[in-house]
């Protein structure tokens, strides 16, 4: 059977059709998670934020529970968590380190929830943060990995893709 050059062209344009749409196909958009989701369905987690005080005595400034189980099946996934900044490396211009909170002041101002409620996050290049008051949306690959720093301890880790405003 002998293959004419408008059948070539077909073939080709086939193949690269097919390419295109396959990594289309692929390319899942992040699964939007929130912070009830970082914890494992039946497990009471304890809360600091209400009972926070800012008076600077050391016992308020403690990490609680810093064996709170993570949810394992998170491992790996393309996740896209809303919550706030703060910050670890970066300069003026941009961050390229940060831990990701469920509320504003966590690790600042009140102390760190449990592990499983902070997500240390890099992203190559850095990003802009205009405001710290202001929620932020990650999105990239969340890894369960214990991450360990002077403020506060980890139950997850991503290394982001992407960060936008915060919209409701």
């Amino acid at each position: 059977m002998q293959l004419t050059a408008r059948t070539h062209v077909f073939y080709f344009i086939a193949f690269i059709a097919a390419m295109i749409f396959s990594g289309i196909a692929s390319a899942a958009p992040p699964k939007e998670i929130f912070w009830e989701d970082l914890i494992p369905k039946g497990h009471v987690q304890i809360s600091n934020q209400d009972a926070a005080s800012h008076d600077g005595a050391e016992q308020n400034w403690v990490q609680p529970d810093l064996d709170a189980p993570v949810v394992k099946e998170l491992d790996g996934q393309l996740v896209s968590l809303p919550g706030f900044v703060v910050p670890l490396e970066g300069d003026s211009e941009v961050i390229t380190e940060f831990l990701l909170v469920p509320y504003f002041g966590a690790c600042i101002h009140v102390p760190p929830p449990p592990p499983n409620q902070i997500v240390h996050v890099k992203i190559k290049g850095g990003v802009p943060i205009e405001s710290l008051y202001d929620a932020i949306t990650v999105s990239g690959t969340i890894k369960v990995s214990t991450w360990k720093g002077d403020i506060a301890q980890t139950g997850y880790m991503m290394e982001a893709k992407g960060v936008a405003p915060f919209e409701l």
